[in-house]
């Protein structure tokens, strides 16, 4: 360290001062400009990446939220429809039934009128049958009775008798 004291040279050192200096200068104008020119560009590239994540992370929470709103207008639709589906369902099911009943109703009415008319024709038929039949056997009958002239008398006097009492 002596050495150095006693080896000391003013002009030596004014002169590297003065290179010292010119050598900051020139560093100053060609390489920390361009160094901090290129700092601050890629510090501001940062910054524009980082407000575009976070825009993009906006937009996601949005398309996200949209997609949420979205499929629950689609499930609500969906209920809505499975709903109006099984009222149309209900609904047709009612209508065939009440259609069937009032079908049905109209073929017991038909089957009861066609049950009555066969009833009222068998009846006068067999009404015509029990008149044919009384005459026919009325007619053997007289004929029987009046072919005797005691029985003739007798018969009247019977039914003259059942004329007075009655």
């Amino acid at each position: 360290m002596e050495k150095l004291i006693n080896d000391f040279s003013f002009g030596l050192f004014f002169w590297q001062m003065i290179l010292f200096v010119l050598l900051l200068l020139l560093l100053k104008k060609f390489a920390w400009s361009p160094i901090l020119s290129a700092l601050n560009d890629r510090e501001e590239g940062i910054k524009d990446a980082l407000d575009s994540a976070e825009k993009a992370r906006l937009e996601m929470q949005n398309l996200q939220s949209d997609n949420q709103k979205l499929l629950q207008e689609a499930r609500s639709e969906r209920e809505a429809m499975i709903k109006e589906a099984r009222e149309i369902k209900e609904t047709m099911i009612s209508d065939a039934k009440e259609e069937a009943k009032t079908e049905a109703d109209k073929m017991i009415i038909n089957a009861q009128a066609a049950i009555e008319s066969e009833k009222k024709s068998a009846i006068a038929e067999i009404k015509n049958q029990v008149a044919s039949l009384s005459i026919d056997i009325a007619e053997k009958v007289v004929k029987s009775e009046l072919a005797d002239k005691d029985k003739q008398l007798k018969l009247v006097e019977s039914m003259l008798n059942d004329a007075t009492l009655n």
